[in-house]
């Protein structure tokens, strides 16, 4: 199954896509959406076309996003949310269903402590995949995202399988 990972940003739409065959992981492809123009409309509407690339190019089956946190910049967190909203529309419009994790829970699972810096996290990802080129620390953190997705499927899919064998 191929899982893409989506690390929601207004100016770097980072973005992770893996091969998961059993428990093996393999990484496809990393790259950045960087909006371009200078009003809002225009940076999501780049956003949104460049995405829509990577959808067809690599032709995901699964898609996970990294959820918004609040933070003390009420216009900085909606812009945000905005872009957020561009990295769920387009795999909803490939009709896949979107995963989403808190950014605790993505660098708890990659890095095993909730509060890793983006170091860390480009660090571990170059473990699970060795020689891998990132494109900068967002493409890091959506094949986090992605990893983090690919574990929940696999447990979900184990934990139904065991469900269906004891009824």
């Amino acid at each position: 199954m191929r899982v893409i990972g989506i690390d929601p940003g207004l100016r770097n739409l980072g973005w992770g896509v893996i091969e998961q065959q059993g428990s093996r992981l393999t990484h496809i492809a990393n790259g950045l959406c960087t909006s371009a123009g200078k009003d809002l409309g225009a940076r999501l509407l780049s956003l949104y076309e460049q995405l829509t690339d990577v959808f067809h190019s690599y032709a995901p089956e699964a898609a996970a996003v990294e959820q918004t946190f609040v933070n003390r910049d009420g216009a900085g967190t909606l812009k945000l949310g905005q872009a957020r909203g561009i990295a769920m529309l387009v795999p909803a419009q490939a009709g896949l269903d979107i995963g989403e994790y808190a950014p605790n829970a993505v660098k708890k699972a990659i890095v095993g402590v909730g509060h890793a810096e983006k170091h860390q996290i480009a660090h571990m990802i170059g473990i699970h995949f060795p020689g891998v080129k990132l494109a900068g620390p967002d493409a890091a953190d959506a094949l986090a995202i992605a990893v983090t997705h690919a574990h929940h499927l696999q447990s979900s899919s184990r934990l139904s399988q065991a469900i269906a064998r004891a009824s």
